[in-house]
């Protein structure tokens, strides 16, 4: 009466799944728990249609009791299943509405309709029956295709109105899939109804979600077999309106100088050591590994923080021995309790990384505490990031210029382009406080490629030759100096307005200078488009004479602090590295010129070129064009 071919290979996809999923740390979120409970009525609904097509072969061997119970629960768990997988999908989907415990109740009712005809069937014979000649399908057997078609139906309008700014693509396009699976068995299953195909088609489908959405190594850390930032994203985002939470912060102190003293292969190992050991000793304690040597540890506010800061001491005043290497490092710690107000993931996670950073920067072991300013400067940093990438997107990156004084003249023989953005009432947002924010989401290089494009539009719109203008100081960050297509990209730009690259003075900072390979290989294919370089805030980095005799800068900017040490307590140090730059060809610019005084005693050591507020503030394009370019000049001496 029925076909077992294909039970094989379904137990097979079962048994895939089952140790895939539970042989990894499984993060303890809703989605998760419902997955968990899926794959729980797939395994029962898989075993249930075994035994009742069994039974259903041969009614009188097994008895009309077991015949009917095990047929009950066969059918009792098909409903059951498909309002599961609804269910499901609509979490991972994060659709409000379908998560309100009001609609659930009222989307459960045609499954409560559907178990009561199963129930009643071995009096009715409504969805089945059995009599002499063995099992029938009953006049209410279409619920089966009715019911799964409700709930795939319910899923397709979730898929369509799923929260977009949450549900990546790749989730939604799974759970498409998915629910286009199941939709094809029960259309195969209707027409080959002997063939036990449904359960192989769902258990594809939960195949599908397992290998895009639930696969727990999307919530691992690679390098500490922790959960990771996304999985710590996730927690938040469930817990975060939970004012019982509470987080707890641990960073490996001056992170960065262990890498560069042990190396970053050993301090690996070292941050799979610490996590293993966190995760063993706090076996109850979801622990993430964030980034940079920082670790998070959440739960809920009976989480005795000062006794696990205690152990966590401890442990670290011995080394952390690897196959390799012998670490002694250092920790510091952080605590955050939600207060009563519901906040945002980002807010949340913004106010434990600057702890984090605060309690690294104190050489105290006391963990810093999470205060409702911490809050509210975290409020102010998102809002930052927000302005930032909407003046990128909008490309309302505003340029403003600086003027370069010559120091012999008097007169302005250049400028500096630098970048500006505005908050939402219109107030400039400090560069000291965007530009980290450019530089951590990663759009540095759209902020320069912005500034590089208007400072060439500004040059062709200006006759700045005939002023006495000969460049304009562009800055390169770092992060944009990386670039490996930096040099065509300014240069077709450069091309695009008919600007002559010499015109455009690259200033980079001795930050770029620590890869001396490929410094070289950058400054040669931007030397070789015709742009000049400028090093910028000397002073400042670790830069010597011996690298820049191989680098081809035409100026070197004094840092301001450098300047203004100098000028506060005039020593033989800086005159001599001065006279030393003139001697290897360089032109000397002071930054941070405030005053006749010390614009006279920075000419007196020799520098070339002044720039500071003694000329100028930063102005507007328009502003610094209609001051500069159409007056006549003024003699600053």
């Amino acid at each position: 009466m029925w076909n077992f071919s294909f039970i094989f290979p379904t137990f097979l996809i079962l048994f895939i799944i089952l140790v895939s999923y539970f042989s990894l740390p499984v993060l303890d979120i809703r989605r998760n728990r419902l997955f968990i409970r899926l794959i729980a009525i797939e395994t029962l609904a898989l075993i249930l249609d075994i035994l009742s097509s069994a039974v259903d072969n041969d009614p009188p061997r097994f008895g009309l009791f077991l015949t009917y119970l095990l047929n009950m629960l066969f059918f009792a768990f098909f409903f059951i299943r498909s309002h599961a997988i609804f269910i499901f999908t609509v979490s991972a989907l994060r659709f409000a509405i379908f998560q309100n415990r009001g609609f659930i109740l009222f989307s459960a009712l045609p499954l409560i309709l559907c178990l009561f005809f199963t129930v009643i069937s071995p009096v009715s014979g409504s969805v089945f029956y059995i009599d002499e000649s063995g099992y029938h399908a009953g006049t209410m057997y279409p619920l089966l295709y009715a019911c799964s078609l409700f709930y795939l139906i319910l899923s397709f309008i979730a898929l369509i109105l799923r929260d977009r700014a949450h549900v990546r693509k790749k989730e939604t396009l799974s759970l498409l899939f998915s629910s286009l699976i199941i939709l094809i068995g029960l259309v195969i299953r209707y027409m080959l109804p002997s063939y036990l195909l449904m359960d192989t088609f769902c258990l594809m489908a939960l195949l599908v979600v397992y290998l895009n959405i639930e696969n727990p190594e999307f919530c691992l850390d690679q390098q500490t077999r922790t959960f990771n930032r996304q999985a710590l994203r996730q927690y938040i985002e469930e817990h975060g309106a939970n004012r019982g939470r509470r987080f707890f912060g641990i960073i490996l102190h001056k992170y960065g100088e262990m890498v560069d003293i042990y190396g970053s292969r050993h301090i690996e190992e070292g941050l799979f050591l610490i996590g293993g050991w966190l995760a063993h000793t706090f076996p109850n304690r979801p622990v993430f590994y964030v980034s940079r040597g920082r670790f998070v540890i959440a739960g809920d506010t009976q989480m005795d923080t000062e006794a696990m800061r205690t152990a966590i001491r401890s442990r670290f005043l011995s080394p952390w021995i690897s196959k390799s290497a012998e670490l002694y490092l250092n920790v510091n710690f952080a605590a955050m309790d939600l207060p009563a107000e519901e906040l945002s993931t980002d807010l949340i996670l913004s106010s434990m990384a600057a702890a984090l950073d605060k309690a690294d920067s104190i050489d105290d072991h006391l963990p810093v505490n999470v205060t409702e300013k911490d809050f509210t400067d975290a409020r102010e940093r998102i809002d930052v990031k927000r302005c930032f990438e909407e003046a990128v997107e909008t490309k309302s990156i505003e340029v403003f210029l600086q003027p370069l004084i010559d120091a012999e003249s008097g007169r302005i023989i250049g400028a500096e382009a630098l970048s500006r953005i505005r908050d939402h009432s219109g107030t400039i947002i400090p560069p000291s406080v965007f530009i980290p924010v450019a530089e951590s989401s990663g759009m540095i290089n759209n902020l320069g490629e912005q500034v590089f494009e208007k400072t060439c539009r500004f040059i062709k719109e200006n006759d700045l030759g005939s002023l006495g203008i000969e460049w304009i100081n562009v800055n390169l960050s770092p992060l944009q100096f990386l670039r490996s297509d930096l040099a065509e990209s300014y240069a077709s730009l450069a091309l695009k307005y008919g600007v002559d690259p010499q015109m455009v003075h690259l200033e980079i900072t001795e930050e770029s200078m620590v890869d001396d390979v490929f410094f070289q290989k950058q400054i040669e294919a931007l030397s070789d488009k015709g742009f000049k370089f400028v090093l910028d805030d000397y002073g400042t980095g670790y830069s010597n004479l011996s690298r820049l005799k191989k680098c081809p800068f035409i100026c070197i900017k004094l840092d301001m602090e450098l300047v203004w040490d100098y000028c506060r307590n005039p020593d033989e140090l800086l005159p001599m590295m001065i006279q030393a730059f003139r001697h290897m060809g360089f032109a000397i610019t002071a930054e941070g010129i405030e005053d006749e005084h010390m614009a006279a005693l920075m000419k007196s050591i020799g520098c070339d070129y002044f720039q500071g507020f003694l000329y100028s503030k930063p102005l507007p394009a328009d502003r610094f064009q209609s001051l500069w370019l159409k007056q006549p000049q003024p003699v600053l001496r």
